[in-house]
């Protein structure tokens, strides 16, 4: 599979060992004394006065450090300004958090929800703070990883993502999460009424691609599982003793019940290889001993072996991935293009736009399955 693609930075600061928080974006404040209320009325034993930071990174969901004086937590909240119907569900990421903490303990453990929008004025969850490494573009410091420990990393990450899929998601409570039949349809059609609704003058319109992905969908899988939706390298948080072991995966806000072929294939497409990255003039998004030392071909052969599955049609899968990815850049895009946010790290997002519906449209052009 030669898969020519960009792949946004999209950082997600919620482990120990990351990036600093910085002080809160403009605009982007909580009620700090409202919100040490609530905080201190849910959840007991709560001392001192609780002091706010925000994590930097992120361009979906915000994200905040919380600190009293001897426990820290992170608080998940929409974003301002945000009118994307069905998106940024705060109650929708608690209750998958709840549900699978118990049975899959890479879960950060959810300690609150509410509605009340009295507290800072949207719904908003608070979780625990996982205490471990997350690999970006480089490694964490104090981190290493031999060519070896790479490929096992790859490995575990599969592993992991086959026992996600592997969960009986109807006993543990999440029968009403999401509809199995008809999935695959429906991420064709609300990606492309969502970039329809997005679109600005200075993106492409890729009525081709959405064509295409309309003329080629497969028939639903028939073993639906509990879908991420975001399963990449940056979401997994690492023991900072031991960086092939996985103790944490963060970032719940698009888990469904679907079509699992969707997880592998957007795992797969970050490991972006040399090559690529030269012909589109890019930065890579994976410290180097980790893309050099695991193929994706590897990847989907690990993932099938350790699910028992295969994966059929996989451009279409990588299609539908790029064209989604495009589909969500470009609906924070369309915030920043009509001043809804003066964030200027979406500013490049018109660019992530044109390439890869060009990612998805090589790929078209060369398998029309």
């Amino acid at each position: 599979m030669q898969w020519i693609i960009f792949l946004f930075k999209d950082e997600n600061y919620m482990a120990e060992g990351t990036e600093a928080t910085k002080e809160i974006r403009k605009g982007e404040a909580l009620d700090a004394a409202s919100l040490e209320g609530f905080l201190k009325d849910s959840l007991p034993g709560l001392e001192g006065k609780l002091t706010i930071r925000q994590f930097p990174g992120g361009h979906s969901n915000l994200t905040y450090l919380l600190s009293f004086t001897d426990r820290e937590m992170v608080l998940r909240r929409p974003p301002f300004g945000s009118k994307v119907k069905g998106a940024h569900d705060m109650k929708r990421e608690y209750t998958v958090l709840k549900a699978l903490h118990p049975v899959f303990p890479y879960i950060p453990r959810p300690l609150t929800y509410t509605e009340d929008l009295d507290v800072i004025g949207c719904p908003f969850y608070v979780m625990e703070r996982l205490p471990g490494k997350i690999i970006r573009q480089n490694l964490p410091e104090g981190v290493s990883l031999s060519p070896s420990q790479a490929r096992q990393l790859g490995r575990n990450i599969m592993k992991l993502l086959s026992q996600l899929h592997a969960l009986d998601y109807l006993k543990i409570g999440l029968e009403d999460f999401g509809k199995p039949e008809g999935y695959l349809d429906r991420q064709v059609q609300g990606w492309i009424g969502r970039y329809r609704d997005a679109r600005t003058p200075d993106v492409p319109d890729g009525e081709d691609v959405m064509s295409w992905l309309e003329a080629n969908r497969p028939q639903d899988v028939d073993r639906p599982a509990i879908v991420h939706g975001d399963w990449k390298p940056d979401n997994i948080v690492l023991d900072p003793e031991d960086p092939t072991k996985i103790i944490g995966v963060l970032d719940w806000e698009m888990a469904t019940i679907g079509d699992p072929f969707m997880d592998a294939t957007y795992t797969m497409i970050y490991f972006n290889e040399k090559a690529e990255q030269q012909a589109m003039g890019i930065s890579a998004t994976l410290p180097a001993v980790l893309r050099e030392s695991i193929s994706r071909e590897e990847l989907l052969e690990d993932y099938q072996h350790f699910s028992g599955l295969t994966i059929p049609n996989q451009d279409f899968y990588f299609v539908l991935n790029m064209f989604r990815l495009a589909g969500l850049l470009q609906q924070i895009y369309y915030r920043y293009y009509h001043g809804v946010t003066k964030d200027q790290r979406f500013e490049m997002f018109k660019m992530t736009s044109h390439l890869l519906i060009g990612s998805a449209q090589k790929v078209m052009g060369r398998n029309n399955l």
